[in-house]
């Protein structure tokens, strides 16, 4: 998806999606009943909309940059199918000419970078393994988060601390009615 593509979608998408450019604190108190229209909860309730609203443009923001970086990823697919294409489709005639008489106008010569498209290239490859690191930084900090948890909830049921006390009981009488249904059916 080409850079003008990515500013289109975040100007029509995100810009004009915002809680605040739809409806008005003030507008939003409008709509309720005169009597209710001072109460602190219709703030905390705009706020709490707002914050949902921002979840659902913050989420339609990285499927765009997602877009974006798989575009390119596939515009880069294309050219690398196209440079072996080329490799491929040269003729039997034109080795042999080349062969003969060296390189001349008349034959397929692979594009060249210049100094430019090189830079650019290199950016984005630099900003693709950026984003790549930083997920897998997230996805480390909450596997290790769950894993944190799942050694604390073992530590407690270790040491008999449960967040519910009536667990253990519980435990103990599902266990004891297993007991007894699997003995009926003996």
């Amino acid at each position: 998806m080409a850079t003008n593509e990515a500013a289109i979608l975040h100007n029509y998408l995100l810009l004009p999606a915002r809680l605040p450019t739809i409806i008005s604190l003030q507008e939003f108190t409008s709509l309720f009943p005169k009597s209710q229209q001072s109460s602190p909860q219709i703030r905390s309730l705009y706020r709490d909309l707002q914050q949902q609203r921002n979840v659902v443009v913050d989420g339609v923001s990285q499927n765009i940059d997602a877009q974006v970086r798989q575009g390119k990823a596939l515009r880069r697919e294309v050219i690398k199918a196209r440079r072996e294409a080329e490799l491929e489709e040269q003729d039997d005639e034109i080795e042999i000419e080349r062969r003969l008489f060296g390189s001349t106008s008349n034959t397929l010569q692979p594009k060249q970078h210049t100094l430019q498209t090189i830079l650019l290239e290199m950016d984005d490859a630099v900003a693709d393994m950026e984003r790549e690191i930083q997920n897998m930084e997230q996805e480390e900090t909450t596997l290790l988060e769950s894993i944190k948890l799942a050694v604390g909830n073992m530590s407690d049921l270790r040491y008999g601390r449960f967040s519910n006390p009536k667990l253990k009981d519980e435990v103990l009488d599902g266990l004891k009615r297993m007991q007894d249904v699997c003995e009926r059916k003996t």
